[in-house]
């Protein structure tokens, strides 16, 4: 069995990103670990009078430290930690990850497919392909409160497990 005492939760603030909160909160409070929230800031191009464009702080990190450290478990018995970070979201997930010797990340997915995927990218994706640890994606529910359609596929050979 996999001994879970670190999750690492990522998260944008969006609605869509809720569920994977919830969810590990769940799992920190069934499996008594600790969890880190996680969010990646892009970096803050500042233009310089020579115009060399370079990073630098801005009045927006505040602002957005103070929303994540608002984030907070409805249940007392979970442990949780709080971590902004500025760069890539991908690879300050997998570095979050890394340095929290996490067992375990919860994140969100937008459940993009195909061309819109494509286009954006996928920073789920990406997580799952370089991780040092299991990943579990958590998708929000549809806005009409229905489960998508499956696509057709044909019967499995082996359906007749799954029906008793």
């Amino acid at each position: 069995m996999l001994a879970i005492r670190r999750i690492l939760h990522p998260t944008d603030f969006s609605d869509l990103s809720r569920p994977a909160f919830e969810l590990a909160c769940s799992l920190a409070r069934d499996y008594a670990a600790d969890l880190l929230v996680l969010h990646v800031l892009p970096p803050a191009l500042i233009v310089a009078p020579n115009g060399v464009a370079v990073t630098g702080p801005t009045d927006e990190t505040d602002r957005v430290r103070e929303r994540l450290e608002a984030i907070r478990p409805t249940d007392p018995r979970v442990t949780i930690g709080h971590r902004l970070a500025e760069g890539n979201p991908v690879g300050e997930i997998l570095r979050a990850a890394q340095d929290a010797k996490a067992d375990l990340i919860v994140m969100g997915t937008h459940g993009h497919t195909g061309l819109s995927r494509l286009l954006m990218g996928s920073v789920a994706e990406g997580v799952m392909r370089k991780a040092p640890c299991p990943v579990l994606t958590a998708r929000a529910p549809s806005p009409s409160g229905q489960a998508p359609e499956p696509e057709a596929a044909a019967p499995s050979q082996h359906a007749d497990r799954w029906n008793g």
